[in-house]
C-alpha cells in the first residue's frame, strides 16, 4: 500500500498534522500504537465529574487555538475561565499564601519579603546581559529579579508548566523566549512590557479557555474529521527510505510506502524510528528527557473542602519539600466539571524532583494526597470519586542546549527529503503549541509534495 503522507502518533500533534494535510487534498493514513487517540489530552467524566488525565487548558493567545477550535465546529462548546478566579496560590511555611491576579499582585502580597519586593521592582537598573548566553530560567530571573524572587516564584511555575522540571536546569531561551527577547529589545523585562502595552502588543501569560467536554474534544473531533484514515493499534517499528519516498514497517502488520513521513511520537520514540535514516537526528532527539509524572484526581462533597478554592489553583517550591508539586481547582476553572454540591481538585506528582513518586501505586498516591489536601486546603472527608493516570512518560524538559537540539532535529527533512517530526519537544508542552508547530509541520510537508509532484511530472515529460 502506498500513500502521500503517513503521520506516525495519534496524539494532538499527530492528530492536527494529518488533518491539515487531508484538509489540502492530500492522502493521508495515520498510524498510533494505542488504541485510544488524543495522546495525553484524554477526558473523562466520572460520577458527573470530569477528570483530565492531561492538560486542561487552551492558550487563546495562540491562533492555532482558536483556528482549530472554529473549523472543528468546537466553538459552541467553548467556555472560559470561571469568575470565582480570584488569586493564584504559592505555598509558603505548609499554608496556601494567596496573590492577587493583577500585575501588582506579587508587589502587594506578603509572599515575598519587602527587600525581594523592592528588588522586582528595581529590575529596570540591573544591567544587560550576555547577547546569546544560554542561562537557565533561576540564573536569568535571579539576574534580572533577585534570588528570592527566581526560588519561590519562577521555580514552582516551571515546574507548573514542565511537569516537574527544576528552574535551574531549564533553558530560559527555551521556554521563556519572550523574556530574553524583551531584555534584549529594551534593557529590561519591565520597561519591555511597558512599552509592549503602550504599543498594543501581546503580553507574556494567557487568556486559557476549554470546551464543555474537555480538552479530549478536541482529539475526538480531529479523529473524526480523518474518519477512516486512521489505523489504531499498529505499531512502526522503523522508517527506512526507499525508491519514492519511504517504506515503514509495521511488523506483523506488514509495510506501508509513503513519498513523506512525519513522526509526530515521544522524542524518545522518535529517535528510535528514525535511526537508519537519521542518525544524527535520532541521537539529537534522545537526549531529550522526559521523567515520569502522574495526575491524581479526587471530587469531595463541597461542605468537606474548608478552602474557598477561589484560584486555578496552587504550585510549591521545591524548598517547601511537599509531594505535591501543584494542583488545579478543575471546579472553579471550568463549568461543568463536578456535580451541584461537590468540587473537583486535581494534583501532580513526580517530574524532575520526584520520578519515583510518580511510579507509586494509584490507592498510595490517592492517600498522599489526600493527606498534602487536607493540611493545604482543610480537607476533612474522604473524597467520592478519585482515580490516577501514570504517565511513564512525562513531559519534555528543554535543558541547556535545547535550542541547537531543536534546530537539528527542524533541519531532518534537509537531511532526508520528506522526513519531518513534529511534537511537543519543539516550542513547548501546551496543546495550543503543538497545534501552532502541527501547522508549519503540514504546511512545509505539503510544499514537500507540492514539488515531488512537480519533479516527477518534469522527469515523465523528459
Amino acid at each position: 500500500m502506498s500513500v502521500d503522507v503517513i503521520v506516525i502518533g495519534g496524539g494532538v500533534s499527530g492528530l492536527a498534522t494529518a488533518y491539515d494535510l487531508k484538509q489540502r487534498g492530500h492522502g493521508v493514513v495515520l498510524l498510533e500504537r494505542q488504541r485510544q487517540l488524543g495522546g495525553s489530552a484524554v477526558s473523562e467524566r466520572l460520577d458527573g465529574f470530569l477528570m483530565e488525565h492531561g492538560p486542561s487548558t487552551m492558550n487563546a493567545l495562540v491562533p492555532a487555538a482558536n483556528e482549530f477550535s472554529q473549523k472543528l465546529g468546537l466553538e459552541g462548546q467553548r467556555c472560559d475561565l470561571g469568575d470565582g478566579i480570584r488569586k493564584r496560590y504559592l505555598v509558603s511555611g505548609g499554608e496556601l499564601s494567596g496573590i492577587g491576579m493583577g500585575a501588582l499582585g506579587f508587589l502587594t502580597a506578603g509572599y515575598l519579603s519587602p527587600w525581594a519586593r523592592l528588588r522586582i521592582l528595581l529590575e529596570f537598573l540591573v544591567p544587560h546581559g550576555s547577547p546569546g548566553a544560554d542561562e537557565s530560567v533561576m540564573e536569568f530571573c535571579t539576574r534580572r529579579f533577585g534570588r528570592e524572587f527566581a526560588e519561590r516564584v519562577m521555580d514552582p511555575m516551571v515546574a507548573g508548566i514542565y511537569g516537574g522540571g527544576r528552574a535551574a536546569e531549564l533553558s530560559v531561551a527555551a521556554i521563556f523566549p519572550m523574556l530574553v527577547a524583551l531584555e534584549e529589545k529594551y534593557g529590561s523585562v519591565t520597561l519591555g512590557i511597558m512599552h509592549r502595552r503602550r504599543e498594543g502588543g501581546k503580553m507574556p501569560g494567557s487568556r486559557l479557555f476549554s470546551w464543555r467536554d474537555g480538552i479530549g474534544a478536541l482529539a475526538g473531533s480531529l479523529a473524526q474529521g480523518l474518519d477512516d484514515n486512521i489505523r489504531t493499534g499498529v505499531a512502526v517499528r522503523r522508517v527506512s527510505a526507499a525508491p519514492g519516498g519511504f517504506e515503514v514497517d509495521l511488523g506483523r502488520d506488514g509495510r506501508m510506502h509513503a513519498r513523506a513521513v512525519v513522526i509526530a511520537t515521544q522524542s524518545h520514540v522518535a529517535a528510535q524510528l528514525i535511526a537508519d535514516v537519521d542518525p544524527s537526528g535520532a541521537d539529537a532527539a534522545a537526549q531529550i528527557q522526559a521523567p515520569s509524572l502522574a495526575v491524581v484526581f479526587l471530587g469531595y462533597r463541597r461542605q468537606d473542602v474548608a478552602h474557598p478554592l477561589d484560584g486555578l489553583g496552587f504550585l510549591t517550591a521545591e524548598a517547601e519539600n511537599r509531594n505535591i508539586l501543584g494542583s488545579q481547582f478543575n471546579s472553579t476553572m471550568f463549568p461543568d466539571r463536578a456535580p451541584d454540591g461537590h468540587v473537583a481538585v486535581s494534583a501532580y506528582i513526580g517530574g524532575v524532583r520526584a520520578p519515583r513518586l510518580a511510579r507509586l501505586p494509584g490507592a498510595e498516591l490517592i492517600d498522599l494526597v489526600g493527606a498534602e489536601f487536607g493540611d493545604l486546603l482543610g480537607v476533612s472527608a474522604a473524597p467520592v470519586v478519585a482515580k490516577v493516570r501514570h504517565w511513564p512518560v512525562g513531559l519534555p524538559q528543554y535543558g541547556a542546549g535545547h535550542r541547537t537540539l531543536v534546530e537539528h532535529l527542524s533541519g531532518c527533512h534537509d537531511r532526508q527529503s520528506g522526513l519531518f517530526l513534529t511534537g511537543n519537544y519543539f516550542a513547548g508542552p501546551s496543546v495550543a503549541t503543538c497545534l501552532s508547530v502541527a501547522q508549519k509541520t503540514a504546511q512545509s510537508t505539503h510544499e514537500h509534495l507540492r514539488r515531488s509532484r512537480q519533479i516527477s511530472r518534469h522527469r515523465a515529460v523528459f
